[in-house]
């Protein structure tokens, strides 16, 4: 499956011959064989890495809450029911592990970030959640990390001995479902691979987690945040933008991103509009991107371009490339390009812990942008 972080060309060949390695962590592949997944699930059982009972996950259950099970949870290979409150969770992909904790869960699993993440195989705003739940990576508390550099690793959840598998924002294809279910049960996505809103799936894993009501509260309290740090620039309501990935002399050079992604979403929500001609070429779309010829780039409309790049090079290479470099917003100066792999993934993967963090970085480029695309007119 496509990554969500990098489609089309920069998936496949992973961009920069440096950054191949940690690209390829991104495609979601079927995994281990089966055998494989048979062999770990017989030591289920027998050994049980990850916290001891008494991890701040289970510390946080209460009466009251177990009184919600069991649940039913419908998600695009069906429905899952979680009999009790679970005590011991698992998370997949991006974005879950950081709504557990946001939640005041400590997963005794999930996955490394080993792309955008540092040395930790963390992000800043995972660290600073775990470490307030006294649950920090290096702490006895803390949750164990696995790679899901070749996709779900099915021997190392298993290991784990979970309860549950949150995976509601994800891109589990139905042979993965199959396969963590063999191990507990398995929240999927609702819809859409990699097409899960925040607040989705905050809702969701509230309902999973036995945590309803406080995932409503987080939701609204993050939207109040991000609404009070956009406040701060007025210049961005109403502009339109295009978000989406670009490589310079490449006639598949461009892959735009479609309102199914949380990069638009997230634009669309603090009062920017997408541009028409990604609505228009992506009506009933279930995709996050739709391919772009180069050849086709001044047909690219907006306000604002943003994108990611690995570094100022490419950047100074989009603007000067004969065919990229006449999309509008990149001739008028209003392109946001930006190299920091940290801050790109904190809006990709966008949970309520990492959009607070990216606002006092990402918010004063936009407007940077919007500035020039206004003075431009």
């Amino acid at each position: 499956m496509t990554s969500p972080l990098f489609p089309g060309r920069w998936a496949a060949t992973g961009g920069a011959a440096a950054a191949g390695t940690t690209r390829r962590f991104l495609l979601k592949t079927a995994g281990k064989a089966t055998a494989v997944l048979a062999a770990a699930a017989l030591s289920l059982t027998a050994c049980s890495t990850g916290p001891a009972a008494s991890s701040a996950s289970e510390a946080s259950a209460t009466s009251s809450a177990s009184g919600q099970f069991p649940v039913t949870i419908k998600h695009v290979f069906g429905e899952t029911t979680i009999k009790a409150q679970p005590k011991r969770v698992v998370t997949v992909s991006w974005v879950n592990d950081d709504v557990a904790i946001a939640l005041g869960v400590v997963p005794v699993g999930v996955p490394k970030n080993e792309w955008g993440g540092n040395a930790k195989g963390s992000t800043p705003w995972k660290d600073a959640a775990l470490e307030k739940l006294g649950a920090g990576f290096g702490s006895d508390k803390a949750p164990v990390q696995f790679s899901e550099a070749d996709g779900i690793n099915f021997t190392e959840i298993a290991k784990l001995n979970p309860d549950v598998i949150l995976g509601a924002y994800s891109g589990l294809t139905e042979e993965d479902y199959k396969k963590l279910t063999e191990i507990a049960p398995v929240v999927a996505h609702p819809e859409l691979a990699y097409g899960t809103s925040w607040q989705d799936s905050t809702s969701i894993i509230g309902k999973a987690l036995g945590k309803e009501a406080e995932a409503t509260k987080l939701i609204v309290d993050t939207e109040a945040t991000i609404k009070d740090k956009v406040s701060a620039y007025p210049q961005l309501a109403g502009k339109s933008f295009i978000y989406g990935n670009l490589e310079p002399a490449k006639s598949d050079g461009v892959n735009v991103y479609t309102a199914n992604d949380n990069r638009p979403r997230f634009l669309t929500e603090i009062g920017m509009k997408l541009a028409p001609v990604v609505e228009e070429n992506s009506k009933g779309s279930k995709e996050f991107f739709i391919p772009w010829s180069a050849e086709k780039a001044n047909e690219l409309e907006s306000d604002i371009f943003v994108t990611w790049v690995p570094d100022a090079k490419t950047t100074e290479s989009i603007k000067a490339d004969p065919l990229l470099g006449q999309i509008p917003a990149i001739k008028n100066g209003a392109m946001v390009a930006d190299s920091d792999n940290t801050l790109t993934l904190s809006i990709s993967a966008s949970s309520p812990l990492s959009l607070p963090w990216s606002l006092d970085t990402f918010l004063p480029q936009l407007a940077s942008a919007a500035d020039k695309a206004t003075g431009a007119v």
